[in-house]
Parts: structure tokens; sequence; C-alpha cells
């Protein structure tokens, strides 16, 4: 993978961002079925983005680190499976069943606490999110030391969210959220940043 397409795949995490605040933005002023679907499935789509975001960032790990590289691919391919699942199925399943008057769980219903598929949900972007950004921090080379560091407090950020669920104090789920939604495009940011310089040199 060449510098032009790390610096794209950048971008399009970033997009990919952006994408999903304007869709939940329009969810709040609207609330329709329509824009809830539209959060869902932007919802799954970025998880393979930041995956392919971390591919970008771990081609060049060095020899001794290619386990931590490894580790991080396979905890975000977790997180992409999980959050596809539990979406998924709260669309095309969950949300059917409701359309045609049967009454569904609460605790088989996405948005609410506790419930089946939140608790897939956070798993994905809380547990494995986290896991994916720290060992990713690790195998990554000391030159793209901002990149590192903001994996790492990302990481722990979707780690320390996970209280929330555990401990049922929802509150606490939003650490995690600031983990992987702010987290990921500054990372991106700083992507662009490194090999806009090295291109540069």
């Amino acid at each position: 993978m060449n510098q032009k397409t790390r610096v794209n795949v950048a971008y399009l995490g970033i997009a990919t961002v952006i994408l999903y605040i304007i869709v939940v933005a329009l969810y709040f002023a609207a609330n329709t079925q329509t824009t809830l679907s539209a959060w869902e499935t932007v919802t799954i789509l970025s998880a393979p983005v930041i995956l392919l975001v971390l591919l970008s960032i771990l081609v060049d790990v060095e020899d001794n680190k290619k386990a931590w590289g490894t580790a991080a691919i396979s905890f975000m391919t977790c997180t992409t499976a999980l959050t596809g699942i539990a979406h998924f199925v709260n669309i095309t399943v969950t949300r059917a069943l409701a359309a045609r008057g049967i009454a569904v769980p609460a605790y088989f219903q996405i948005g609410q606490w506790p419930s089946v598929e939140m608790a897939i949900d956070y798993l994905a972007w809380g547990f494995f999110t986290g896991l994916a950004f720290l060992c990713a921090a690790v195998a990554l080379s000391p030159k793209m030391k901002h990149v590192k560091t903001t994996l790492a407090v990302s990481g722990c950020f979707c780690i320390i969210g996970m209280a929330g669920p555990i401990f049922n104090y929802e509150m606490l789920w939003f650490i995690s959220v600031a983990g992987y939604a702010i987290g990921t495009p500054v990372i991106c940011l700083q992507m662009i940043s490194f090999y806009k310089k090295k291109e540069n040199e």
C-alpha cells in the first residue's frame, strides 16, 4: 500500500465520521424509521472503514511487532463482525417484527438497556475496538509517535467506557464513544500529516 493510498484511506475515515455525525443529527431532528436505518447502516459500514485505517498504518510493522499488528487487525475484525450482526439483526428482524405489530421485548432492541443487541454492540465498540487500538499503538513505529499516542489514549477510553454497561451506569459508556468517535478522525488527520511530511522530505 503506497503513501497516496494511505492518505486516501485516512480521508475516507474522516469522511465516514462526518457522515456518521450528519446521519445522527438527522435522526434526532426527524426521528423517523428511515433516518434510524441510515444511522444503523452507517454504523455497520464505519467498522470496516476503521479496520481499513488500521490496516493502512500497520503495513510496515517491524518483524518483532507483527504479532501486535495481527492482534490489532483481529480485534477490529471482531468489532466489524459483532456490530454488523447487532445492527443487521435490528434492522431486518427486530424492527421488521415491531412494524408487523409484534411486541418485541425491550431486551432485544437496540436503544434499550439492558438489551442483548446493545450488549453485543458495547462489546464490539468498547472492548474489541479498545484492544485493537491498544495493540496497534504497541505495533506502530516510534516514528509515528503522535498516532501511537492517540491510539493508546483512544484505546484506554474505549476500555474504560465498558464500565458503564458492566456496572449499569450508561453515562460512563460515552467515554468509549469519545475514544472511537473522536479518536478515529484525529488518528486520520495525524496519518495525513505524517505521510504528507514524509512525502515532502
